[in-house]
């Protein structure tokens, strides 16, 4: 029997319908992801697989326990960490003591290393959805629902998340945008468009192949169909009068064309932006020497950090959810002043901010009205253009353009804010994390856009597959203040911290003594050495043990650093072993320079 089925469901709320007969099955043992635009219906269908939602008609069958992880944290909960997860045990089934079900929530919070006794209130965001993970975990279930479930997660948490999803072995459906997590997770795909579900059995990449395939099928024979159509109207024009019954079938098959075509859903058509990078800014955009910044009180949230920013550059911007990538980038700005060293800023800068939580967005205004205000009209790149007609650019039909903002979903505020940001012009561009709830489609087009940008860019995002095709290079905040610079994107960086600590074990050999050039027989005698003390001599001999015992800690380190599980609970353990891996690179450096003085 299947975990979930859901057999010919409809649901409508005016218009056409959001489901029109869907149907889906999953079974033991599978992965399955739902796909579709923003306002297909993704989060509508969730909602009726959860039971939150009844649909207008179809049935709906659950013959296993869910767990259930929402888009939206709530934004208040009471009780400490262990409370919230104890609240998803559910009531007694006569088959557990207390003792048992005590047990699983302590292994639970362990497991996902959360501080039992610590209020969800005083979380941070991603250790807010670890929680609510438990929660659902807490019942035991048998199919676990999650929706949107990276968002607002840090890339270490997200990671997290994929590996400790993957161990558990429960069967998954879910709602996601992340390209990434789709890719690592899904064995199932299922696409909502246009009120109908269609199944695609196989991975992300080979969906998008067929996909494409299908789309031109579609196209050919709709062309096909309205040819004929055409022909079939023309004809009935002639009002034939010969052979009645042929002809009065001839056109009840038409009638029944003209109903079909009728009934067409066109696709949605695909988000159409541009962005004027302006009057040129200076070469030099930012020059950083020595930067620092520490609120008063706290640890250094950038420490020594040397940086020139030129115009045309793309840079990400990585790291743990606390940080400080908001901080560094007020720094860059000049938003902040630094506590030490100095920032340079070139001349003719021209600045446009997306931020994460949107406030640029008014929820009592509408939607044309966040964009033009009072006007129906404003200047797009030097030419004025209606709000309606700029909107559907966006996908918004001109009866959304009309509703308010607060209407929105997700997805949709984000489009909004991008409308709102990209009709001006701009040649240094700062996006904070502008890929949560946009739909492939729209962040296909958005990369496009960006790397397309002859301006300066910063981007923050926890998109792995966004970082990776839009930047030409990255900071990383990796604590402790420690800021580093790496060309590419994510998978680079990645790349690169593998390739170092697996590199370091191997300089173990530059620890051992070289052997000793022989004298060449034309040289000029040289000057007789001194002889070396007895301290001097034992020193000399328990040196090359030392520096293969400090490179040993250095590829330990480097190690450590690279795990993404270190950085779950914040910077602080970073920081610490950052702290640690530098004094042993400044060991290491005395005592070879100590070995090489000697051994002269």
């Amino acid at each position: 029997m299947a975990l979930l089925s859901l057999l010919d469901v409809h649901l409508a709320f005016g218009g056409p319908p959001l489901l029109d007969g869907v149907n889906l099955q999953i079974e033991e043992g599978e992965r399955v992801c739902l796909v579709g635009r923003n306002g297909a219906g993704k989060t509508t269908l969730f909602r009726i697989a959860t039971g939150e939602t009844r649909a207008d008609s179809g049935e709906v069958g659950r013959s296993a326990r869910q767990g259930i992880l929402t888009q939206e944290i709530p934004g208040s909960l009471p009780g400490t960490v262990r409370e919230v997860v104890a609240s998803g045990l559910g009531p007694e089934d006569g088959h557990e003591e207390d003792w048992e079900r005590d047990l699983r929530v302590d292994d639970l919070v362990a497991r996902l290393g959360l501080p039992e006794d610590k209020p969800f209130d005083a979380l941070s965001g991603g250790l807010k959805r670890r929680c609510l993970l438990a929660r659902a975990l807490a019942a035991k279930p048998e199919l676990l629902l999650l929706d949107e479930p990276t968002n607002h997660l840090d890339l270490e948490s997200i990671l997290w998340m994929e590996e400790f999803l993957l161990e558990a072995r429960i069967p998954l459906f879910f709602v996601t945008h992340d390209r990434a997590f789709l890719r690592r997770m899904a064995t199932r795909i299922v696409e909502l468009d246009r009120g109908k579900l269609a199944n695609w059995p196989c991975d992300y990449d080979t969906y998008l192949g067929r996909k494409v395939e299908a789309e031109e099928a579609e196209r050919r024979q709709r062309a096909a169909f309205e040819k004929k159509l055409e022909q079939e109207e023309a004809w009935s024009r002639r009002s034939p009068g010969a052979q009645r019954k042929k002809s009065e079938a001839r056109m009840e098959a038409l009638r029944k064309m003209r109903a079909e075509r009728g009934g067409w859903r066109r696709a949605d058509g695909t988000a159409r932006m541009d962005l004027a990078a302006g009057d040129l800014s200076g070469v030099r955009v930012v020059e950083a020497e020595k930067l620092g910044f520490a609120y008063p009180g706290q640890p250094p949230v950038v420490r020594g950090l040397d940086l020139v920013l030129r115009r045309g550059d793309k840079v990400g911007i990585l790291g743990p959810n606390g940080a400080g990538k908001t901080t560094l980038i007020k720094l860059l700005l000049g938003q902040l002043s630094p506590t030490e060293g100095t920032i340079k800023h070139g001349t003719q800068l021209e600045v446009t901010y997306f931020d994460q939580m949107r406030a640029a967005i008014d929820d009592a205004k509408t939607v044309a009205e966040n964009v033009a205000g009072e006007s129906d009209t404003l200047l797009v790149q030097g030419r004025s253009r209606h709000v309606i007609s700029y909107l559907q650019d966006f996908l918004f039909e001109p009866s959304r353009a009309r509703s308010p903002a607060r209407m929105l979903s997700g997805g949709e505020r984000n489009r909004l804010l991008l409308a709102k940001l990209l009709a001006k012009t701009a040649n240094v561009l700062v996006l904070d994390e502008p890929t949560n709830d946009l739909d492939t489609d729209t962040l296909d087009v958005l990369e496009e856009l960006l790397v397309g940008y002859q301006g300066t860019l910063l981007l923050v995002s926890h998109d792995r597959a966004f970082i990776d095709n839009v930047v030409t290079s990255t900071l990383v905040l990796e604590g402790g203040g420690n800021v580093t610079e790496h060309v590419g994107g994510y998978s680079d960086w990645r790349a690169e911290v593998a390739r170092l600590a697996k590199a370091a074990p191997a300089t173990k050999a530059s620890a051992k003594p070289a052997a000793k050039p022989e004298p060449s027989p034309a040289s000029p005698a040289s000057k007789p050495a001194r002889k070396l003390t007895n301290k001097e001599q034992r020193e000399l001999a328990d040196l090359p043990a030392r520096i293969a015992a400090l490179e040993k800690e250095q590829a330990e380190l480097t190690a450590q650093l690279g795990d993404p599980a270190l950085y779950k609970d914040g910077p602080a353990k970073a920081a610490e072993l950052q702290a640690r891996l530098a004094e042993a690179e400044k060991a290491h450096g005395a005592a070879v320079t100590r070995w090489l003085e000697l051994e002269g």
